[in-house]
């Protein structure tokens, strides 16, 4: 058996996961990052995108995160603080497509810069929940 250690991801609405994990892969901004038991102490950004952790049978569950921070302790243990973090199949198909026309609109109109980056924000997190919402197909969860 692999060596593990505890996760805990907390969005705004609360603890999406707090248990054992084997790995986790998180996305950031330079492509995506793998944590194993005694990984280096560290804190970083996660960025957009879908985070996936194997639980200490092996099987994998997946989230759609935002951006958020992580933290790996000298203990081991690891600690993801985002906005929020959602299970494909709870995502609403319907309204991240219409986030999506929304935050496309909002983008084509004159804005200043810190609009633009909400705006931006807004894009990515909604096509974030759209891949991942077609994706819980794909992985079998």
């Amino acid at each position: 058996m692999a060596s593990l250690f505890n996760l805990k991801i907390i969005a705004c609405d609360g603890v999406f996961y707090d248990g054992p994990c084997q790995f986790i892969v998180i996305p950031g901004r330079d492509g995506e990052k793998g944590i194993l038991n005694h990984h280096e102490q560290f804190t970083g950004i996660v960025e957009i995108g879908t985070v996936r952790y194997q639980l200490e049978n092996g099987a994998w569950k997946y989230g759609i995160i935002s951006d958020g921070l992580v933290t790996v302790y000298p203990g081991g243990d690891v600690k993801i603080v985002a906005y929020s973090c959602e299970r494909p199949e709870d995502i609403d198909t319907f309204r991240a497509q219409e986030a999506l026309e929304r935050a496309q609109e909002q983008l084509q109109q004159k804005q200043s810069h810190i609009d633009y980056q909400i705006s931006s924000s807004n894009l990515a997190r909604a096509m974030a929940r759209l891949k991942g919402a077609g994706a819980k197909n794909m992985y079998k969860i």
